[in-house]
């Protein structure tokens, strides 16, 4: 199974999308990306943690070291 997204530019684009996915028994998502917006604090902290990786002040772990802590 793989996820793809696509961005459509209007609404008739979208539909002749679904209704494609549809003809083919796809099981699709329909999510509004615009619909989850971060508050202003959610941006500050956002800027203040890749300011602090950027100037060396933290570093990155992939996700099977976080995993491995669990």
């Amino acid at each position: 199974m793989a996820t793809l997204t696509v961005n459509t530019y209007n609404e008739r684009e979208k539909k002749v999308l679904i209704d494609f996915l549809e003809s083919l028994n796809y099981d699709y998502i329909d999510q509004d990306v615009n619909a989850y917006q971060l508050t202003e604090a959610q941006k500050k902290e956002i800027i203040r943690r890749d300011e602090a990786f950027e100037a060396g002040e933290t570093t990155a772990r992939n996700w099977d070291e976080i995993k491995s802590e669990f």
